[in-house]
């Protein structure tokens, strides 16, 4: 498999990490009236893509690199664990991590996954596949700030019934963002969080029947 194919996979949003069911807070955004159209929508990825993105994709990118030890429970880890203060949104990265990992297995079954634990977060798992695939720690960070963006794009046309099209368009606005933030989160660990996104993650935990589970 080619460097740019692994990419791409790694990107598409059939991967069965979870990432399918999980809408990054939209569908609490959208209960709440907070995202309602698409400038709405637009202004709720751009926020996630410069949080969410910027943190998850610069512990993936220093896992990557070595700088950050994948075991579990320390390195990367405990780094997501520190900037992720709203325990919802830590499950949810947990469960997209072991989901990602149960697919490396399969896919690289030669490499050895156990120092990662049986839930990983997501930041530290798709460092450790990055890695493994031979792929450039800029890639490994691109690939989960694309799919911090069309995870919740994804969710919102569904929830909102929008057109495929106008959603695709405004992913499309966004790809320059995408690739400077990936570039930043490449340069060291980011120290972000949104208190909007923490609030709205642990909201939607305490809702009844949800379509999403987070």
């Amino acid at each position: 498999m080619s460097h740019l194919t692994t990419l791409l996979t790694l990107s598409d949003s059939r991967l069965p990490t979870g990432g399918h069911v999980h809408s990054g807070g939209v569908e609490e955004a959208v209960s709440s009236g907070l995202v309602v159209d698409l400038a709405t929508l637009r202004s709720f990825l751009r926020r996630r893509i410069s949080t969410t993105g910027l943190v998850t994709a610069s512990v993936a990118a220093a896992v990557h690199r070595g700088s950050l030890p994948a075991a579990a429970g320390e390195g990367g880890d405990a780094e997501t664990d520190a900037r992720t203060p709203a325990p919802a949104a830590r499950q949810a990265s947990r469960a997209q991590g072991r989901g990602l990992v149960r697919l490396a297995r399969r896919v690289w079954p030669d490499h050895d996954w156990g120092a990662l634990g049986p839930t990983p977060h997501l930041a530290v798992a798709a460092g450790a596949v990055g890695r493994a695939s031979g792929l450039a720690p800029e890639h490994t960070a691109l690939s989960l700030v694309y799919t911090t963006m069309t995870g919740s794009a994804t969710a919102a046309q569904r929830l909102l019934a929008l057109d495929p099209g106008d959603v695709a368009a405004v992913t499309f606005e966004l790809s320059a963002l995408c690739e400077q933030t990936a570039a930043e989160a490449v340069k060291g660990l980011a120290d972000l969080s949104d208190p909007l996104l923490d609030v709205l993650a642990q909201r939607h935990a305490d809702r009844e029947r949800p379509l999403f589970a987070s």
